[in-house]
């Protein structure tokens, strides 16, 4: 392939010469190579892969390599054409309690290769076993297969089931389909039937739940033997393809989009049948090696390695469980960050809390006090850095991202530890008092719970938590007068009338801040969140770099010379629409981790407050807000700056008083 301007950058890495194969075998680098060129010689557009977090709001993360490719499957014509081959990385967040065995991950990549109404079974099926029989090398006696079975509605997947078999026999295996291998074990067969919890896919679930004109069909998976492992009888007395005792690995899933539902509940076939194969590039990586540790890949061996250094512990027993939690969340931490997540309390951002949470919490199992992440962070860009050129420029941001995490976290992660130590028993309530004062995820409390043979009811943490608000909202009720803090992620506090005079003071205060923060930095500044209390004001801005303190200064001087200026402080009630028009300033949600979020979520009329000069009518400051506010801002008193800080990626930190 020419290295044209046409050419993706990400594509280039087919251009490289093969790397040395881990122990002699194919690594991860091969074997996507060597699966795009195959289908790629077959017609199809190399398309790259498409960002973790989709742009659809009933998903939070891209699961599988099919879900970008789910418009062009229901019919949109697909700008590349009828045939389409990638690596598509993904991160499944249900998988995260799953993590620690030799097989599950968060993060993964999955080869795929599709037809938009082209090819069907006939070619799907026989490229998939030459590409792992003769691409791969995999040996065919290793191989196994499901197909549909049937039900009432759709008839059983039979011409899967008969290509199969000829594949199968022309290399000399007479393949015996098998019924109830679950329950009655794998009984010499080779191609196995399973219903539609198994081997049927639609957006929707099963044929019965799916609505009328939903498409759907018959999949059939393949999965590798690894023979060496002996079955667990603790899974079943008897093995099967899909017993979870490791013993087989699926590594590939053909599904058959060839049904469409009818008005009378019945199904008719699609006048267009498309394929959708997907297949996890770290188990086809396993099966190569005929090892069933995917963490013993290229694509995981070298993270391994530096924490057993830095831990001075042996990847075996409990402790390689650790060990693969902490570098499967890093590395899906790594990826998430670089595709805009940023922790947080809300949606995508909590996931990748809990994960780095939970990586430092095996950290400190494995005896680990010192920080980790970023330091496998950056190994993990360098591992992913010829398929994903990306990941090596946002080194150092994603790298500080994981710092400032795991400061916040080590901070408190040990007093959570010891106090958990001290409970006999984890309920709700304590889980929620580990969430408030500790920084514990209610999921990792629970996982602790668990470790120790007990069980946390969700809805007792949950019944704590809306206590707690219930209490806050009383509170403010009770010192404000009815005032709320709109603007405020944190609860005001004010025991007397001094109090809540300093609150008001700070308040304004607050505003004039963020006004000088603009004219001294950049309009880019913008409100990330803020926290006032009788003693300071503290306030969240998005901007990239540490703030010198000459600009400090400058800000500074530019509040306090409004103060005496003694500007008007002016409140009033509009519909929102019309607020967003004056340009009054909003904060923003934290969504996708940047001030480009949008307006967090206000009620349709909002108080907006402007600070401005009575006589030149010259607006120094115009924001929504609930107050409470000074009148004048001679009001105010003199302000001061006493901290500026980092509080996380993109987001700075300032801290400041006012003094009479």
């Amino acid at each position: 392939m020419s290295n044209t301007s046409s050419t993706p950058a990400w594509v280039l890495f087919l251009d490289k010469p093969e790397k040395i194969c881990l122990n002699g075998n194919m690594n991860s680098s091969d074997i996507r190579r060597r699966f795009l060129e195959f289908f790629k010689s077959r017609g199809h557009a190399i398309v790259p892969s498409s960002s973790l977090v989709p742009n659809d709001p009933t998903t939070l993360f891209t699961s599988a390599g099919m879900q970008p490719m789910v418009p062009y499957l229901l019919g949109k014509k697909h700008p590349s054409g009828l045939r389409i081959v990638n690596s598509q990385r993904c991160f499944r967040s249900q998988d995260i309690e799953e993590v620690g065995d030799n097989r599950h991950d968060t993060f993964f990549e999955m080869l795929g290769n599709w037809s938009f109404g082209d090819y069907f079974k006939k070619e799907q099926l026989a490229w998939m076993f030459e590409f792992l029989t003769k691409e791969l090398g995999l040996d065919p006696y290793k191989l196994y297969v499901t197909v549909f079975c049937g039900n009432e509605i759709i008839p059983r997947d039979a011409e899967s089931m008969i290509l199969w078999k000829d594949l199968f026999k022309s290399v000399g295996i007479e393949a015996k389909d098998v019924e109830d291998s679950e329950a009655k074990g794998m009984q010499g067969g080779r191609i196995f039937y399973y219903g539609e919890k198994k081997n049927w896919w639609s957006r929707e679930g099963s044929p019965k739940d799916m609505s009328v004109g939903e498409p759907g069909g018959p999949d059939s998976e393949m999965f590798y033997e690894f023979s060496d492992v002996v079955h667990n009888p603790t899974y079943g007395p008897y093995c099967h393809v899909n017993c979870d005792c490791g013993r087989y690995m699926e590594i590939g899933n053909n599904v058959f989009m060839e049904y469409i539902k009818n008005v009378d509940g019945s199904f008719s076939q699609l006048p267009a049948k498309n394929v959708d194969f997907g297949g996890g590039l770290e188990r086809m990586v396993a099966a190569t090696r005929n090892d069933p540790d995917i963490f013993n890949t290229d694509l995981s061996r070298p993270l391994i390695e530096f924490i057993e250094k830095t831990a001075e512990k042996k990847y075996e027993g409990a402790d390689a469980r650790s060990m693969r939690i902490i570098v499967d969340h890093v590395k899906a931490a790594t990826m998430l960050i670089a595709d805009g997540v940023l922790p947080s309390n809300k949606t995508q951002g909590y996931i990748l809390r809990r994960l780095i949470r939970r990586a430092v919490r095996f950290g400190r199992i494995l005896g680990i006090q010192e920080h980790f992440m970023e330091q496998i962070s950056k190994r993990v860009s360098s591992l992913y850095r010829d398929v994903y050129p990306e990941l090596p420029q946002k080194t150092d941001h994603i790298a500080m991202v994981l710092r400032d995490e795991e400061t916040k976290f080590s901070a408190t992660i040990s007093r959570g530890l010891k106090e958990i130590e001290k409970l006999t028993e984890l309920d709700g309530t304590s889980a929620f008092r580990l969430y408030e004062s500790y920084g514990f995820p209610f999921e990792l409390t629970e996982e602790i719970a668990r470790e120790r043979g007990q069980q946390i009811a969700y809805g007792e943490f949950k019944k704590a938590f809306e206590k707690h608000q219930e209490i806050s909202r009383a509170g403010t009720e009770k010192k404000f007068g009815g005032h709320g803090l709109l603007l405020d992620t944190g609860e005001l506090k004010a025991a007397n009338e001094e109090e809540l005079n300093t609150v008001t003071r700070l308040h304004t205060a607050t505003h004039l801040l963020q006004a000088a923060l603009r004219k001294v930095l950049g309009d880019e500044v913008r409100q990330m969140g803020s926290d006032i209390t009788a003693e300071r004001t503290r306030f969240d801005f998005s901007f990239e770099r540490k703030v010198t303190k000459e600009e400090l200064e400058q800000i500074e001087h530019i509040v306090n010379e409004v103060v005496q200026r003694d500007y008007t402080v002016e409140a009033k009630k509009m519909p929102y629409e019309e607020a967003i028009k004056t340009g009054a300033l909003y904060v923003f949600s934290a969504k996708g981790g940047s001030a480009s979020g949008g307006p967090k979520k206000y009620p349709e009329e909002v108080n907006v407050y402007s600070v401005y000069d009575l006589k030149s009518g010259e607006v120094f400051s115009r924001e929504f807000c609930g107050g409470p506010h000074v009148k004048r801002t001679g009001e105010i008193g003199h302000f001061r700056i006493i901290k500026e800080e980092s509080s996380s990626a993109g987001v700075r930190r300032i801290r400041g008083v006012v003094e009479n």
